[in-house]
This record gives C-alpha cells, structure tokens and sequence, in this order.
C-alpha cells in the first residue's frame, strides 16, 4: 500500500515560502512530516534506520527534530515509504537542505549553549509565550543594563567582552516582540524578582520603567504575583510554554536549569504545566494592578 502523501496538506510548502523560527522549527516540521509517513506505512524505527544506515535511535532523533537532516537519508526514507511524487520529494529534500541552514543566533556561539538555542529557534516561531519568572525579569523584557547585571551574576569568570555578547543575544532576540505577527507575551513576574535591587537602585528604576513600557505593547500581557500569594503552584522554578500556529508543532513546555534544560512535549506533560500557569495568572495581580504595583515600587526605586 502507497503511504499516505502529504502533498494535500500546506504547512511543508508554507515552511519552505515563509520559514519561522530557522533550522530549528523547520527540523521539527520535517521530523514530524517523516514520522507520519512512516507510520503510514507501517514500518518500524528499526526498519528506517536500517534503510538509513543508522539505528531506532538516530531515527527517533530525526523525528522529533533534534538533529538536521541529510538529503540522501531523507529521499533513502521517502523511497522506503513509497513517497514517489517528484513533487513532494522535492519539498522535502528542499527542507531538508534548510534544516541545516544557520539561525541568526549562530553569531553569538561563542557564548550560547546548545541547549539555548533551541529555545531560540523555537521562541522565534511560537505565536504565545507564556512565561512565569522567580528570581529575575524574563529575558524578552530586560534592559541591557539590567541583562548585564544578570550576565555578570551568572557568568563571573566571564570578560567584559564575552558579557556585552550576552547582552546584545539577549538585545536582538527581543526584536521579535515587535515584528509584524509578532508572538503575544504572557509574563508572570514574582515580586521578589522586582524588589531584588540587581545591579543597583538606578539599574532597577530603568528596569521597572521598561516593564511599564512593555505592558503598553497590544500583544504583551504582564502580570505580578505578589509576596501576599504565600505558596505558589509553580514554586519549583521558572517555566515558558511556547504554542505555535502549526499543527505540526505540539505545545512545548521549557524548564531552564543552571547549565541545561528540559523541553517537554508529551500532553500530560504539557496539560500540567498549563494547568500551572493559569492558576498563577488566576491567583496574581490583574495587569492594571500589576502596572499600578510597578509604578509603587518605581517610587520607592526614585
């Protein structure tokens, strides 16, 4: 039986027209293109890596978009899965060339982890990000100063080179918040992030002001939970959860680590930590109290 084509369906022609979020998200919508094919066709993880010269596990790392493809592996698994359309072979050999086509972060590798740019990649096409911060202001909505502050609390041994590298990173990722179809931003921000004087009083007054300006954006949504909350449903650690339009792109939760990080896919998963999230913008300051609550400790910053 011929394996189901994917000719009907849009998103690998709209990805390869109009490509959101880089290598990345394009190595996802081509692993998750290829586990539906072979599925489809009922062959085993065993079975392609074979074909592939390669294991279950190389397989199984190509599907979920973890590694690039090459062309001569994809069209070996487009032939074993009775993909015989020039066409849709094309496409696909055309993706898989962008696969391993650089991001914009790819500048910045001297001081970006591989486990970050990821979260780049992905940051870049996600239509919601929805965010919850403990101990500092999230990156999409930090002023260089305060990132250098923050740089320099992470990275002590670093030189004065290698932090403003940082910053401009974190600098230029923001730019996504004002781009046509820009993503919309949904930040909680614990209190204890904004009464932690890092980098100095003058650091946090410019800090706190930005917030401010921020919340003005239409499609930035920012939220306070304030120290009378007591316990918090999300009291383990900072989590963002990035939806995409796409059908090929599940929701992904990202958990940050001191030198790693987890990216969840799996549904319960996913549901836990959404049902995490909006219980902590049910229980924190509505955004007009949050501006208000901003604008106190602007004063107590002046």
């Amino acid at each position: 039986m011929t394996a189901a084509q994917p000719s009907s369906d849009p998103s690998l022609r709209r990805y390869l027209d109009h490509p959101r979020g880089g290598p990345t998200v394009l190595r996802i919508v081509l692993g998750t293109q290829l586990r539906r094919l072979r599925e489809g066709a009922g062959i085993t993880r065993e079975a392609a890596g074979d074909a592939i010269r390669g294991s279950h596990a190389k397989i199984s790392r190509l599907e979920l978009g973890r590694v690039s493809c090459k062309e001569r592996d994809v069209a070996d698994l487009l032939t074993l899965y009775n993909v015989t359309d020039d066409a849709v072979r094309s496409d696909f050999l055309k993706l898989a060339r962008k696969t391993s086509s650089p991001g914009w972060w790819h500048q910045y590798g001297d001081v970006l982890p591989g486990w970050f740019e990821t979260h780049i990649g992905l940051e870049e096409a996600a239509s919601v990000i929805r965010t919850y911060e403990v101990q500092f202001v999230p990156g999409l909505l930090q002023t260089a100063a305060y990132a250098r502050a923050v740089a320099q609390l992470g990275h002590p041994r670093s030189s004065p080179e290698e932090i403003e590298r940082r910053v401009q990173l974190r600098v230029q990722r923001q730019e996504l918040l004002t781009v046509p179809d820009a993503p919309r931003v949904w930040a909680v921000i614990d209190e204890a992030s904004l009464r932690r004087p890092l980098g100095g009083p003058e650091v946090m007054a410019g800090q706190l002001r930005h917030l401010l300006k921020m919340a003005e954006l239409p499609n930035v949504t920012l939220q306070i939970a304030p120290f009378s909350l007591g316990g918090l449903a999300a009291a383990g650690g900072p989590i963002t959860i990035l939806r995409f339009l796409e059908p090929d792109l599940p929701d992904i939760v990202y958990l940050e680590q001191l030198t790693s990080a987890l990216y969840l896919d799996k549904r319960d998963d996913v549901d836990h930590y959404l049902a995490v999230m909006d219980r902590l913008s049910a229980q924190s300051e509505s955004p007009r109290e949050s501006r208000e609550l901003l604008e106190r400790l602007l004063k107590q910053e002046s």
